[in-house]
């Protein structure tokens, strides 16, 4: 039988441009538009993407060595020729969306430096750095005019060491006439997959390399030697005495610092701070000719200055991932003028904290909206101008909602910092809230999305040691499973654990992987997981999210069990 009507993926392709073309204009949605497009089209409008921009953006400076290009150049080299003339483009960027790499054509595209969002808008090598999994984006799901006609996939790429996000790679075709799964997602998922086992097997090269590197420091007795690089710390007994949270600090940096510099001279002393009670010569570590590390043996000053009191970096600060860094300087950014903030993000992910941090010296009046009620003479109280912070909008009821809405509508400069916890769907006023302050809001990443942060957290969680005892300290085992561990509670669950290792442990040294609770130590799924698995393994986890980690909420989401998304959790660890 033959019909001349259209096809549902055509269908719902127009009715999308047409969506596309409201907000544009500054109209009505109609309803049916997925929330994530229309949060990515928000963005852009935010960040001030030119939709219409027809000349690419000026390139960035591209960083003079790269570990991802190095490893993905072989794989990438072998693909080429067997790329469609003038069919497919692949891209391959890193963590903060700088092309590094293309091949391939299509014509009428045009060239791009730079994928992040701030720039370009919605695509698919942004979205899969940030979801860190398979995304597409179709057609008018882009902001720019020039993106209408093409379809992208893009795939992060992971690194070895906790899975930390290193970049992605991006195959974009012509539109696809019968929508996702896009065509070009398996092969493009196969080439992330030939990167990623190279990047292991260099990765394991260097570290065999900064091991060999600490035994012979440590060949002496009673050797205090640290050896890092940036991502492994191996740390002797007779160190552990030595090392405090800041002395480790001033060390990774000199790590850091020697990587980038690649020239640092050999025997060089580390500059340590006050009151550090040692002093740390550093020794460059090598492989093929590149600084990878370095080694710093330790000693004590005979006569040490007073210690210096000093507090660790403030938990919602500490961190230096591209997804952090950038949360929390829009948030600094949008905190200096007094107008309402909005902070969204899983539970525990450090919206209240930040919050009074962005507060400065102020003291906030802080709101509960799970425990107050009358908000209509609780939020106008208080004198003009103190900061107020009301924290879980997303249990104010609906009197309290309406309270809200009529503050900002009365005084839309006052300066108050909301946070809210997604969840269960927001009623017509709360959404009228969250549209609101959508210009003003900043969401929180979960922390399994800057999982290379975690080291950088654990000196500041865990309690001061008492005097005359060692910092906590790690094992590169224990630490790779911190860093592999999902975190649903976010930096709530790992500061709870670092707290009770801290308080509960009786052995001295590392703490090494068996101590760990046995969630986390179990680890991630070592088999390889069929497509399949694959898929459903991300539908459950993009669930969690959006329901903050609840298994309960997450398994009626998904109309399974609570058994069966246990059972299902479990089998993916394995």
């Amino acid at each position: 039988m033959t019909t001349t009507d259209p096809s549902p993926t055509a269908t719902a392709r127009t009715s999308l441009r047409l969506a596309r073309e409201r907000f544009l204009s500054g109209r009505p949605l109609p309803p049916g538009v997925p929330e994530e497009v229309v949060a990515a089209w928000r963005r852009a409008r935010f960040f001030g993407v030119p939709h219409d921009a027809a000349q690419p953006p000026a390139p960035p400076s591209l960083p003079r060595e790269s570990t991802l290009l190095d490893a993905a150049r072989p794989v990438l080299d072998r693909i080429v020729p067997a790329l469609d003339g003038g069919g497919l483009r692949l891209a391959l960027t890193d963590e903060r969306l700088r092309v590094l790499w293309t091949a391939g054509g299509l014509p009428g595209l045009g060239t791009c430096a730079v994928l992040s969002e701030q720039v370009v808008g919605n695509n698919g090598a942004a979205l899969a750095v940030r979801t860190r999994a398979r995304a597409e984006v179709h057609g008018a799901e882009h902001f720019l005019d020039r993106w209408q006609d093409v379809c992208a996939v893009g795939v992060p790429v992971l690194g070895p060491e906790g899975g930390q996000v290193l970049g992605a790679l991006t195959a974009v075709t012509r539109l696809c006439g019968t929508g996702p799964p896009h065509p070009q997602a398996a092969f493009t998922e196969a080439t992330v997959t030939a990167v990623e086992t190279e990047l292991r097997a260099r990765a394991g090269r260097a570290e065999r390399v900064l091991l060999d590197a600490f035994v012979r420091a440590t060949s002496g007795p009673d050797r205090a030697v640290a050896a890092l690089d940036g991502r492994n710390r191996l740390v002797s007994e007779a160190a552990q005495r030595l090392l405090t949270p800041e002395v480790l600090g001033a060390l990774e940096h000199e790590a850091a610092a020697a990587r980038d510099a690649d020239r640092p001279g050999t025997g060089s002393h580390a500059d340590l701070p006050e009151g550090a009670g040692c002093t740390a010569r550093v020794t460059p570590v090598r492989r093929d000719g590149r600084i990878i590390g370095i080694v710093a043996a330790l000693e004590p000053l005979d006569d040490p200055a007073p210690p210096v009191a000093s507090s660790p970096a403030p938990v919602t600060l500490t961190g230096s991932s591209v997804p952090w860094r950038h949360s929390v300087g829009q948030a600094v950014r949008l905190a200096r003028s007094q107008e309402p903030l909005l902070l969204t993000g899983e539970r525990g992910t450090g919206k209240s904290a930040l919050a009074r941090e962005l507060c400065g010296p102020h003291v906030p009046r802080v709101v509960d909206g799970a425990q107050d009620t009358g908000l209509d003479q609780v939020l106008p109280a208080g004198p003009p101008g103190s900061p107020l912070l009301l924290r879980h909008a997303e249990r104010l009821a609906q009197s309290g909602v309406a309270a809200l809405n009529s503050l900002l509508d009365q005084h839309p400069d006052i300066p108050l910092l909301i946070t809210y916890t997604p969840g269960a769907p927001a009623g017509p006023c709360l959404q009228r809230l969250l549209d609101k302050l959508s210009a003003r809001t900043v969401t929180l990443p979960p922390l399994r999305e800057r999982a290379e942060d975690i080291r950088e957290l654990l000196p500041s969680l865990a309690p001061r040691p008492a005097p005359g005892q060692p910092p906590l300290t790690w094992t590169l085992d224990a630490l790779r499973a911190l860093e592999a561990y999902p975190w649903p509670g976010n930096v709530t669950e790992l500061a709870h654990v670092v707290r009770a290792l801290a308080e509960q442990r009786r052995r001295s040294g590392p703490v090494r992987r068996a101590e760990l609770p046995d969630a986390v130590r179990e680890g991630p799924a070592a088999r390889p997981l069929s497509p399949m698995e694959h898929a459903e393994r991300t539908a459950i986890l993009e669930a969690l999210r959006r329901h903050g980690g609840n298994k309960a909420r997450t398994a009626t989401a998904l109309g399974i069990g609570r058994a069966t998304l246990y059972r299902k959790l479990r089998e993916y660890r394995r």
